[in-house]
């Protein structure tokens, strides 16, 4: 996956099991009147929105073209393959997956440095297929045997004791050596380890592969490309095709993946990485030694001065002594902020979903930037709409809506904005906004289709712009009002990037020394310098509104600040004639090209121009109905709700319509066997979820209430349980608050056959009471984004309604009301949190029990349904400690926290007493009085980079009036 964000991601987290009915997840979906078609080669049919044919055809051709060289390196000759372009989505991303297995990719491109020179598609297409082929070399040894078993899960079995890094930081090396560009070869990529290394932050594998909380800990893309490289270009460029090998034999157990390089090489997975970071220090610090001494930077005063990584980025002047800018980190949510060079920062806007595009701009007293909007119910519709800020009154609005502007600036007046925006079709388009109003004044024309990058807008009007064609990188100057067009330096294959217009320079960033630096060409004669000579990298050019200081981003090990300098060209290192390529960023690019037969090729083909031709492929109309059954995994599977193994069948599309599994479980507590029938049809507003089961009860069961009590014997039975309904999933987040709502509406029919027993539990069937049900449920999320560093929401509420009735008037008979609602509210120290939370539960229950619809005191060991039931809690949520601590290879713990908490409830029901002798019905009250801790650890195990929280919850029960000691996992009470 090249990119970031789940926009659904919350309505998932909150509302999995909400109701408790459905068992198929709901995945994001395009919208129903979105017509496809399909383009067949032989070893990928590519699936497209209607209107996206060029783009579709482009890339089908090139995926047949690194069809073989792709997985050389690794001994593959990848399956035949679907691949989906998603073009309702502004998210920059692209990923593969083998439930089913496919791949998608997003169509509007990334406005970053890590774009480098080369399509957007093309860089999807050689990365992502990388992934392809990792997937499909588990088909060898033990995957083999599982692949019948499994279906195509069994590559995911087989594949578990391989880390993320390796998959990731593999590709990375791919794109690398088979393109012009790549991520290996641009600076910015691995700027934090770099960083880290010179600063002496040289931390143990275990923190390396499992992250931290305090310090910057480069991701598995990064670790990965690195430790990848270093053992292609040590030990050949088939290393990891023969590491694998030897994996696959038997990978299940603890650090087989470790041990396959130590098979391979003599040298375990921690010998590795400790000879990939020497080897990167002695080239880095060499390189740092043979540079100029940095520049003598200044930075703006007020920026945290603290053991937490944090980071100040894209500075804007405000006024000559003042910026605008981006702070984030991993102790806070990204904001706006106003540096000077006296005092504090001080806050000035939270923004929502930010799409920023490694770019800020102020105008005019006002900042613009994209913010990610989803359309409500359609996942892959995701628009980029701006938001401008009015730094008088710190009051944000939305300028645009439903859009897709991926990188927006504003003019030195603020009265007009200039904008990118990828449309369906795939093409790109510089277009010119009204600043008041949104409304479109001009879009460019673009012939060619070159990609545009950070543009500026000049005060005389013109715009200057990154352009990336087929050729490279360019930086443009484009006059609207008369269409003229002028490249201020040569295309070639240097990775520009960040253009500032000041007086008769633009200024923009540039890698062509090795490291990123800020350098000018002049508008008058078309020569080059340098501006800038950091120690790591500069980025991000502001000139002051008095033309007399530049200010820039210089980053650190502890996170980027900003700085500054005198702006004065006399001081500048005039270059010349301009770079036409980029001075190597890292050891291992070159070799890794080298270790391609095919790579020339390949990277020849991507530079070609779309008009240089090729083959072009059949299409067809594709109906998402007419292929809604596809069956991916069988034989041995997991059940959607992931709570038992079955032996079935599961089907998915690929475009995410129709899910569908059946299978035949085993109870080994009951022992019993159970089948099962799902299908859930999410293409159309609401879900629509049918559920069918049929299986044996094997349980004890007391035969007659009479003293003393020893009817208790075994019974077996059988039970018919039908569940259809529909469910409409919402995502409403506008905000720094995560937003989502959930409506659904369920039947249930239940029914027992061959019931032994006389008597039967309330919360169960009999044999001649069936149920018809209705179940209705309202839930409702608002919750603050959080940083790393947060335990829980600090602002927010959350919303659960829920109804159950019998209304048939037939067999038994129930009703039940139940309404939770919390808010959460900041505590009294950073990363603190406090959630209030009550709840009312009603329900008549004479003849059937419903499951509990608010939630029950904790320390409680089991739940007594009451006719009423009225509960609260409070719920302090803080971090007692951040650390980094190892237990060998084993353990990694990396924070320890506390939830102190008091539930109060009292619940009643109406209960039969004698009253001299007279049967009387009265009302019974229980009340609860609990409070206690959960003390918990998040840590990680056998070097697995998703980290697991386990503890325990120390509490007393007024009930029980005792002290009770439960384990906990994932915060659940095992």
């Amino acid at each position: 996956m090249m990119r970031r964000l789940l926009l659904g991601a919350l309505g998932a987290a909150l509302f999995a099991g909400a109701a408790g009915a459905q068992s198929l997840p709901v995945i994001s979906q395009n919208p129903p009147d979105l017509r496809w078609r399909e383009v067949r080669t032989p070893h990928f049919r590519v699936l497209y929105p209607v209107g996206l044919d060029s783009a579709a055809q482009r890339t089908a051709g090139r995926l047949e073209a690194v069809h073989g060289p792709d997985g050389a390196t690794l001994g593959v000759q990848a399956r035949p393959l679907a691949v989906v372009l998603q073009n309702q989505t502004t998210v920059s991303n692209g990923f593969v997956t083998f439930l089913p297995r496919h791949a998608e990719f997003f169509t509007t491109p990334e406005q970053g440095q890590n774009l480098g020179t080369v399509d957007w598609l093309d860089g999807l297409v050689v990365h992502e297929f990388r992934h392809v082929n990792q997937f499909d070399k588990a088909r060898q040894g033990v995957g083999r045997v599982l692949g019948p078993l499994l279906g195509d899960g069994a590559l995911g079995v087989a594949a578990v004791g391989v880390p993320q890094w390796f998959f990731e930081g593999d590709a990375v090396g791919t794109e690398t050596a088979l393109t012009r560009s790549g991520r290996g070869r641009i600076p910015y990529f691995g700027v934090g380890l770099r960083a880290n290394l010179l600063s002496g932050r040289r931390y143990n594998y275990q923190k390396a592969v499992s992250g931290s909380l305090r310090d910057y800990v480069p991701d598995w893309y990064v670790l990965g490309y690195f430790m990848t490289s270093y053992l292609k270009t040590h030990r050949g460029p088939d290393a990891w095709a023969r590491v694998l090998d030897e994996y696959y034999r038997f990978p299940f157990y603890p650090f087989s993946f470790s041990n396959g390089i130590r098979r391979t090489t003599g040298l375990r997975v921690e010998a590795l990485y400790a000879r990939t970071m020497a080897d990167l220090d002695s080239t880095w610090r060499a390189e740092q030694a043979a540079r100029p001494a940095p520049t003598p930077v200044r930075a703006l005063a007020g920026q945290a001065d603290t053991r937490v990584f944090t980071q100040y980025q894209y500075p804007q002047y405000v006024t000559d002594s003042t910026v605008l800018a981006l702070k984030s980190g991993l102790g806070d949510i990204a904001q706006l902020v106003l540096l000077g060079r006296h005092g504090r920062e001080r806050r000035v806007f939270t923004p929502g979903l930010v799409n920023i595009p490694e770019q800020l701009s102020a105008g005019g007293e006002k900042a613009v930037w994209p913010e990610f909007r989803q359309q409500p119910r359609w996942g892959q519709q995701v628009y980029s709409e701006l938001k401008v800020l009015d730094l008088k009154t710190g009051r944000a609005r939305r300028l645009t809506h439903r859009t897709r502007y991926a990188a927006a600036t504003l003019a030195p007046d603020g009265r007009r904005i200039v904008a990118v925006q990828t449309t369906p079709a795939y093409h790109h388009e510089l277009v010119l906004l009204n600043a008041a109003t949104g409304a479109v004044l001009q879009t460019l024309p673009n012939p060619r289709n070159d990609f545009y990058q950070q543009p500026r807008l000049l005060a005389d009007g013109r715009i200057v712009a990154v352009a990336l064609s087929a050729a490279g990188k360019t930086l443009q100057l484009l006059d609207p009002a008369t269409g003229q067009v002028q490249n201020l330096l040569p295309v070639a294959n240097v990775n520009l990037t960040n253009p500032q217009p000041w007086g008769d320079y633009v200024l923009y960033n540039s890698p062509q020394t090795g490291i990123d630096n800020i350098f000018a060409v002049s508008l008058r004669n078309g020569l080059t310098y340098q501006v800038t000579r950091p120690i790591y990298g500069a980025y991000h050019a502001a000139v002051s509104p008095d033309g007399r200081t530049l200010a820039f981003h210089d980053y650190r090990a502890t996170g980027a600040r900003v700085v500054e300098i005198p702006l004065d060209p006399a001081t500048w290192t005039a270059l010349g004639a301009p770079a036409t390529r980029d001075a190597p960023a890292d050891p291992y690019a070159t070799k890794l090209a080298a270790g391609e037969p095919a790579g020339p090729r390949i990277a020849a083909l991507l530079a070609a121009p779309d008009s240089a031709g090729g083959p072009r492929y059949g299409v067809r109309r594709y109906s998402p109905l007419a292929h809604a059954f596809r069956v991916f995994g069988y034989g041995v599977v997991q059940s959607p709700a992931g709570n038992a193994v079955s032996v079935g069948v599961r089907s998915q599309d690929f475009l995410s319509t129709t899910q569908a599994f059946a299978g035949l479980s085993y109870d080994q507590t009951e022992r019993t066997f159970a089948g099962t029938g799902a299908l859930s049809y999410q293409g159309r507003f609401p879900v629509l979820d049918v559920e069918a089961s049929y299986g044996g009860r094997n349980s004890t069961r007391y035969f007659d209430r009479a003293a003393p009590l020893d009817s208790l014997r075994p019974a077996r039975w059988q039970y018919a349980r039908v569940l259809a309904g529909v469910r409409v999933p919402l995502v409403l987040t506008r905000s720094k608050y995560l937003q989502a709502l959930t409506l659904g509406a369920y039947y249930l029919h239940e029914r027992v056959y061959n019931y032994p027993a006389t008597l039967r539990n309330r919360d169960e069937t009999g044999p001649t009471t069936p149920l018809h049900a209705l179940q209705t449920y309202l839930s409702y999320a608002s919750q603050l984004k959080q940083s790393a560093r947060d335990v829980a929401p600090r602002g927010g509420a959350t919303l659960l309604a829920t109804y159950r009735t019998t209304p048939f008037g037939t067999a038994l008979q129930a009703n039940q009301v139940g309404a939770q609602a919390a808010v959460y509210l900041p505590g009294l120290a950073a990363h603190h949190a406090l959630r209030l939370r009550a709840g009312y539960q009603y329900q008549q229950q004479n003849q059937y029990n419903f499951a509990a619809a608010i939630s029950y005191p904790r320390a409680e060991t089991s739940y007594i349904s009451f006719d009423r039931l009225a509960a609260a809690s409070a719920d302090y949520n803080l971090p007692l400690a951040f650390v980094h601590w190892s237990v060998g290879r084993v353990l990694y713990v990396q924070r320890l926290r506390a939830d102190v908490f008091a539930d109060v409830a009292r619940g009643s029901s109406l209960v039969t007493v004698p009253v001299n002798g007279v049967p009387v019905r009265t009302r019974a009250y229980q009340d609860f009085r609990n409070g206690g801790a959960d003390l918990l650890a998040l840590f990680n195990v056998f070097h697995l980079r998703t980290p697991v929280e386990a503890g325990v919850r120390i509490a007393y029960s007024s009930y029980l009036q005792r002290v009770v000691v439960q384990t906990l996992a994932f915060n659940v009470r095992l």
